[in-house]
């Protein structure tokens, strides 16, 4: 009996013995597996894609015209009258403050209005001139054709010169008269817009809505005028809104300034304005350039395509031009295209195996590019590679990034991102 038991405890003790050897063997091929396993790299993937290339150059700048219209005065004196408010809407011409005015300022209107007279004087002497000119280079005319021509005299006669002579100087003083007459006309036009910003009553430059007043009755106006240079200061007092859209300037890039174009449209956000987005085209470029530090940019100017009141002179305001637009192209992200020894290629997983695809590339946007050959849709594209064993010594702590995580950024754009691992 004790035999007996003595040989079932031994073959027992066996079996277990078996028993924890294989569990310890498959410990071991578990183990080794799922390191040789976090030795493989992890490839993030993206799948070539036929849509529309957008490509589009961003800028900054400030908004420089929203059709307002100052509205200004040189007099010197006191508001003595307002007589509209914040909002209405004005005509042309419309009387808006009444100035009384003072020493200064009556002296200066005063000034200003003999000035217009004599503006006006030579305006009617400019035109009496042109009339008397006109008509003594027809009496030359006449002279000419009804003497030497009649007469059938020769071109090198003398009486035949002296007709021709008299008859040419006469029709150049008249075709000159014309240019003195609208010098004139320039000088009253500048004489009464003179006489009207010296003058007691303010009246609107534009048909629109009146913003900004900054007067009030009772308060002073005081503007400084030189004699010698015969200018004066001025003090706006309100602004006229009138219909239209307001414009932008950007600054556009040397690398950029060939792609932009009169016509592009453009999207524009301002920094004052949150949750809004403004479309507009590009106006026109300025191709001559500006250079501020060595650093070259090329203005261009940006009508918006709607009004906004929100839309204040001087806000900041951030552009992005579309400069290309392609419809029906394979794209793929940009990160999935590699230059290797002056080949362009495109990563591929086939068959769970990494492949290198030559390819013939077209445009490119901020993140996508084209593929004119060597990919075709639908085709597995890697974005990027991620070694798992560096992972693992980041969590280990044998690298300087300890702690963080392995996979970092990777590019987006062109499908669905997919990751595979290769055993």
């Amino acid at each position: 009996m004790v035999k007996w038991e003595a040989r079932g405890f031994v073959a027992g003790h066996k079996r277990l013995i078996i028993a924890v050897f294989i569990l310890v063997a498959a410990g071991i091929f578990i183990v080794t597996r799922i390191a040789r396993k976090s030795d493989n790299p992890i490839y993030q993937t993206a799948v070539a894609e036929r849509g529309t290339l957008i490509d589009s150059v961003t800028a900054s700048g400030t908004v420089i015209a929203t059709n307002n219209i100052d509205v200004t005065t040189s007099a010197n004196g006191q508001i003595s009258k307002v007589y509209v408010k914040e909002g209405d809407t004005v005509k042309k011409g419309q009387k808006l403050f009444e100035i009384t005015l003072d020493a200064q300022g009556t002296q200066k209107l005063a000034q200003a209005y003999a000035a217009l007279l004599a503006a006006q004087n030579a305006l009617n002497s400019a035109k009496a001139n042109y009339y008397n000119l006109q008509s003594a280079a027809f009496s030359a005319n006449q002279k000419f054709i009804n003497d030497a021509v009649a007469r059938n005299l020769s071109t090198d006669d003398p009486t035949y010169i002296q007709e021709n002579d008299e008859w040419l100087a006469a029709e150049a003083n008249f075709n000159n008269a014309q240019n003195a007459i609208n010098a004139a006309q320039a000088n009253l036009t500048t004489a009464s817009l003179a006489y009207n910003q010296a003058s007691s009553t303010v009246v609107a430059p534009a048909t629109g809505e009146i913003q900004n007043i900054t007067v009030v009755p009772g308060m002073s106006i005081a503007n400084s005028s030189s004699s010698s240079t015969s200018s004066s200061t001025a003090t706006t007092v309100a602004s006229i809104v009138t219909p239209g859209r307001p414009v932008a300037t950007v600054n556009i890039a040397e690398a950029d300034a060939v792609k932009v174009k009169q016509g592009q449209k453009a999207t524009l956000t301002l920094d004052s304005i949150t949750g809004a987005t403004f479309t507009g085209k590009v106006a026109g470029i300025n191709k001559l350039g500006t250079t501020n530090s060595g650093v070259t940019n090329y203005p261009a100017t940006i009508e918006f395509d709607t009004e906004s009141p929100k839309i204040l002179p001087n806000m900041s305001v951030s552009a992005s031009i579309i400069t290309n637009v392609k419809d029906g192209v394979i794209l793929v992200p940009s990160t999935s295209v590699i230059t290797q020894n002056g080949q362009t290629m495109v990563r591929e997983l086939k068959n769970g195996q990494l492949t290198n695809v030559l390819v013939t590339i077209g445009d490119k946007s901020d993140s996508q590019t084209e593929i004119v050959e060597g990919v075709n849709e639908g085709d597995v594209v890697i974005t990027s590679v991620v070694d798992r064993s560096a992972q693992t010594n980041q969590r280990n702590g044998t690298s300087p990034f300890s702690g963080t995580r392995g996979f970092g950024t990777f590019g987006g754009g062109g499908g669905n991102v997919r990751v595979f691992t290769r055993n």
